[in-house]
Parts: C-alpha cells; sequence; structure tokens
C-alpha cells in the first residue's frame, strides 16, 4: 500500500490524529544561544531558529515528537516551518536547508516507525513547510502596489528544495501549512507536484489555510471556499484550516469547507485565544469538547492542535473522539468553479 491508500485505509474508520505545537513545546526547554548554534560556525544567532535543533539538538525534536505518538498522534508533522532558503537567511544558515530538511524528516520517521512496530497501527510524517515570511500577491511597499520581493518561479525554486530534502528524509506526505497567501500555496504545490514527478510516484499534499480576520478570509483575501476552489486540482488528501484562532472562532469555516470538499477535513485549531501576556492558556478538555462537537457533526476527519497546544491538548483530543465516526466525503456535483476572492460557480 501507498502512504496515501494507507492513510485513507484508517481514515474510513476512525478520527485520525495529528500532533499538537512544536515551537511553545521547544520553549519548555529553556534552550540557550549555545544549544541552538551547536559548532556549526553560523555568522549570526540562531536562538529562536527552532528548525536548526535537527542539527544541533535532535534529541529535543524526537523527544517532542515522542510525547505526541505517546499521547495519541497518527501523524508528526516535521519541525520545519521555517526550514527554507527565505527563512533560514535571517539566521544566516541558508546553505544548510537540505541538511535540516532531512535531518527532520529523519527524526519524525525513526519515532514513527518505531511507534508502528509497537502495535502494528500506522503511523505517518507529514513534511511541513510554511509559507515564508513573503508574500506573491501584496506588496510590502504601501507607496509601490506593485512591487513584489520575490516572484512566483524563485518562490517555487525554494519550495522545491525543501521538499526534495523533506521526501530523501523520509516524508510521507507534503504539509503546505499556515497558507495566508494562496499564491504562495500554488508555488508550492506546483513544488510538490514537480517534485512528485520526478519520482515517478505519487507524492500526496495536504494544504491548510489560516484566516486573518473571522470573516473567514486569508491575508489575500480568499474565503474558504474561493481557497478551496483555488486548489482543488491539486487533488490533496487533506484540506483544512490551522492557527490564526481557537476552535470556538473557527466552528462555522469547518463546517463551511466540510460541505464542499470532496476529500479529507484536516483542523488543528490553537488552543484558544492568546491572553493579555501573549500566551495559550485553553485548557486540554476545553479544546477536546470544542473540537468534538465537530467530529459529531461529522464534520472532520483529522484533528490536532497548533500554537499553545500541548501532548496533554492532543491527549485529550484522542480521547473525546475515539469511537466517533469520521466525516463522510460529500458528492459534489460536477459544475465549473472558479476563484476570485470570492468563489464563482457556473450555471448548470
Amino acid at each position: 500500500m501507498t502512504p496515501r491508500e494507507q492513510f485513507l485505509a484508517q481514515a474510513k474508520s476512525r478520527v485520525l490524529i495529528t500532533d499538537g505545537a512544536f515551537g511553545t513545546e521547544i520553549q519548555n526547554y529553556k534552550l540557550s544561544e549555545a544549544d541552538y548554534a551547536g559548532d556549526l560556525g553560523l555568522e549570526k544567532d540562531q536562538k529562536g531558529n527552532n528548525d536548526i535543533l535537527a542539527l544541533t539538538k535532535p534529541e529535543v525534536p524526537e523527544a517532542i515528537h515522542r510525547a505526541y505518538f505517546e499521547a495519541g498522534a497518527d501523524i508528526a508533522e516535521t519541525n520545519t516551518f521555517s526550514a527554507n532558503r527565505i527563512s533560514q537567511a535571517d539566521y544566516a544558515a541558508e546553505g544548510l536547508v537540505r541538511e535540516i530538511n532531512v535531518a527532520s524528516a529523519a527524526l519524525a520517521r525513526k519515532v514513527a516507525d518505531e511507534f508502528t512496530a509497537k502495535d502494528g497501527r500506522p503511523r505517518f510524517v507529514a513534511g511541513a513547510i510554511g509559507p515564508t515570511n513573503k508574500t506573491l500577491s501584496l506588496s510590502p511597499d504601501v507607496n509601490d502596489p506593485g512591487f513584489r520581493e520575490i516572484d512566483f518561479d524563485y518562490l517555487k525554486d525554494v519550495y522545491r528544495e525543501q521538499v526534495d530534502a523533506l521526501v530523501e528524509g523520509g516524508a510521507d506526505f507534503i504539509l503546505i501549512e499556515t497558507v495566508f497567501d494562496t499564491l504562495n500555496a500554488k508555488a508550492g504545490i506546483m513544488a510538490a507536484i514537480e517534485a512528485g514527478e520526478v519520482l515517478g510516484r505519487d507524492l500526496p499534499i495536504m494544504l491548510s489555510m489560516t484566516l486573518t480576520d473571522l470573516s473567514g478570509r486569508n491575508l489575500s483575501g480568499h474565503t474558504v471556499e474561493a481557497f478551496w476552489h483555488a486548489v482543488r486540482h491539486a487533488k490533496p488528501l487533506t484540506i483544512g484550516l490551522n492557527c490564526s484562532f481557537g476552535a470556538e472562532q473557527l466552528r462555522p469555516h469547518v463546517a463551511t469547507l466540510s460541505k464542499i470538499a470532496d476529500t479529507l477535513i484536516m483542523v488543528y485549531p490553537n488552543a484558544g485565544l492568546p491572553n493579555e501576556l501573549g500566551e495559550y492558556d485553553e485548557a486540554p478538555a476545553t479544546t477536546a469538547g470544542l473540537v468534538r462537537g465537530w467530529a459529531d457533526h461529522g464534520q472532520v476527519n483529522v484533528l490536532g492542535g497548533c500554537c499553545g497546544s500541548t501532548p496533554a491538548h492532543i491527549a485529550a483530543i484522542a480521547k473525546a473522539v475515539e469511537g466517533v465516526a469520521p466525516r463522510e466525503l460529500p458528492s459534489v456535483e460536477v459544475r465549473t468553479r472558479l476563484a476570485g476572492l470570492e468563489p464563482m460557480i457556473m450555471a448548470a
């Protein structure tokens, strides 16, 4: 069975569980600059460069993967959100992109296989790709709306470098997450499709949009429905939402996406909204209760957590949806569906 076939087979019988936040878990280790920098000899300080820990302190991401699998996760998302040439340039580590991604994927693969060997239940590795700190749809200069810092082909090549390394390290899927700019996501999609073609095999894509306001749009202005119409051609294994808000705020948008997407829905919200100190204090039981509501209404196939979530949150979510039937894929009428900022559906 291919990873896609294995994943779909598992998703038929139960709601699957992805992992939780990585950055806040890393913060709990109180690492020093020396911990981050190791002996790499890079020109800039590395503290805060969580991705580089795969090379300098691999026991930390490995322990976090293990904690999430012990909590009940089926999927490990690699610690590679910023492991691309653009983001790593902030740390003078752009020359280590391949090494970081290969090592991160290999760490997740090692732990996933370890847990699969224990009980025979398949565990999966999703190679995580973040949006970078650049946008293809919007100008960073308010005085020059037409200006772009990068172009589509450059970003596609940046993503391709990361995709190739994640696959080399053992990733089953490519997770293009926290999509605030739909055009950025399309560059990632093209990179993953090209990589799969070169490999001569299916390389499943997971897509996860992030909303910038409660009306349900991302930063490039697309509604949830318009976003789906813009990326459906990629035949993603999962489509969903992550970050930005807690489960309570995402509820209507999960309902919308669930009705229109003829693929699996994966949602991993923040642990509520941050408090005055920027910390997330929503209790695991609260998060689990909210996402259980989505499961009870047949709206989700995969659940997990984003910012502020912990292994305790994932354990509570896994327990809350145990035995709940997964969402059934809707039968969608064949129509021409286009995406501007709003969806456009041609009359039959």
